[in-house]
């Protein structure tokens, strides 16, 4: 099945590409990523789910962008509608790549080298260190049956670690300098702790967070460049206005609890 998902998402990315640009001139390997990353972050009662939310991450990357660039990482975009569209059938989980040690160290030697290529490293650094005092103030200090054991479980999970390396820093979706990158990261905690306090400690949150903030981006980047600077703001106050509304639809759903054991 996860073959299946990956070929047909290899075939919906080329055909959006011939869509737009009337051939194919390269390869995009980031659409494996884009299937990989929901495979990873999602289970789904139907395979059919899997198909769908990342047909619509993937036509969002292609058709809603401003000169070149678009608002949403394709996997966070899809995980996001699978809760909207789905949410009885469709769940973010951290469990699917366990917690070998070894696995964490490949991934963070692999992150290493590809971050500080692509000039993306404060992200997670400011991420970490800010998620870390932000939970221990603001729902530890504040939540009788919270420790910082709970927070610091999630650390444990191969597939927090890959959210945290790869799908927070797509350089697509997020800022160039590094003054921006901290303010993104900071956002980013401030947003998801937020909602941990007002609504409970869920994973869920730090999804809807990117979601939200990475509809500034490419505002914070080309509003003093944009031909039609008035577009870009409307546009990217339309899209808050949405997201928030989706965020807010989906938080007025039961919270669900998912067990991984073996």
């Amino acid at each position: 099945m996860i073959i299946l998902i990956v070929i047909f998402t290899i075939g919906l990315e080329h055909f959006f590409i011939i869509m737009k640009e009337k051939k194919v001139s390269y390869f995009s390997y980031s659409a494996i990523s884009t299937a990989l990353g929901i495979i990873l972050m999602m289970v789904a009662e139907h395979w059919w789910i899997y198909l769908v939310v990342i047909g619509l991450g993937l036509a969002q990357k292609h058709f809603l962008s401003i000169e070149k660039k678009h608002f949403f990482n394709p996997s966070n975009f899809a995980l996001l509608f699978a809760l909207l569209l789905f949410y009885n059938d469709a769940h973010i989980v951290l469990g699917q790549l366990g917690d070998s040690v070894w696995l964490k160290i490949f991934i963070l030697i692999l992150a290493i080298g590809i971050l500080i290529r692509v000039e993306r490293w404060v992200i997670p650094l400011v991420f970490i260190i800010s998620y870390i005092i932000m939970q221990y103030v603001v729902i530890v200090q504040h939540d009788p049956v919270m420790i910082m054991e709970d927070v610091y479980h999630r650390f444990y999970s191969v597939s927090f670690l890959v959210f945290i390396l790869f799908m927070l820093t797509d350089p697509r979706t997020t800022p160039q300098s590094i003054r921006g990158q901290a303010v993104f990261s900071i956002g980013l905690v401030f947003f998801s702790t937020l909602l941990d306090y007002w609504y409970g400690f869920r994973v869920q949150h730090l999804f809807m967070s990117l979601f939200f903030f990475s509809i500034m981006v490419p505002l914070s980047i080309s509003w003093e460049t944009n031909a039609n600077p008035l577009v870009l703001f409307f546009t990217t106050f339309i899209l808050l206005y949405l997201a928030l509304s989706a965020i807010i639809y989906i938080e007025t759903k039961p919270p669900y609890y998912f067990e991984m054991d073996g």
